[in-house]
């Protein structure tokens, strides 16, 4: 009785494990489908198209020490907290707030683009989305293997016996 117990259990757990990831499978279908249905207004940025254009608002400049005594407020990045030096690579944005070119393109990237200090918006809401619907479309690379290994984790472990 114990051995028809376990097989009905073991049964169950595969069962249970397939139409997740049979449910899991659909859904990532669907949502592969709708982001290529050619109607969608939805267009992609990549990251290389999404440093251009903040290149193209916000020209980088190089820190001198001319700039430090016509601007002598700019003397420090307020994302890295260090000074700037001569030869520096910077970005000054519309708002007059300046960063190093490095710090400002990844709190870029990283965040919504908006100034660091005043939240002024750098680049559009719709260009913005665009460029992190492709990261997150990015982050999920559709592995079965990370799946399995989560869900034998969730299950202690007892599933890799049947894989």
């Amino acid at each position: 009785m114990g051995a028809l117990s376990q097989f009905f259990s073991h049964l169950y757990t595969i069962t249970l494990i397939f139409f997740t990831l049979l449910i899991l499978e659909i859904v990532i279908l669907v949502r592969s489908i709708a982001g290529l249905n050619p109607n969608s207004s939805k267009r992609v940025i990549t990251t290389t198209q999404y440093l251009k254009l903040i290149e193209q608002k916000n020209p980088t400049t190089c820190y001198t020490q001319k700039l430090r005594r016509v601007r002598p407020e700019a003397t420090e990045c307020s994302v890295c907290l260090s000074e700037f030096e001569e030869g520096d690579k910077i970005r000054e944005l519309k708002c007059k707030h300046t960063f190093h070119q490095d710090c400002l393109d990844r709190w870029l990237q990283q965040y919504w683009a908006t100034c660091p200090l005043c939240r002024t918006k750098v680049l559009s809401d719709d260009v913005v989305a665009s460029y992190h619907r492709l990261r997150n479309q990015v982050q999920y690379d559709g592995s079965d293997e990370e799946l399995i290994f989560l869900l034998s984790s969730l299950q202690g472990n007892s599933l890799h016996r049947f894989f």
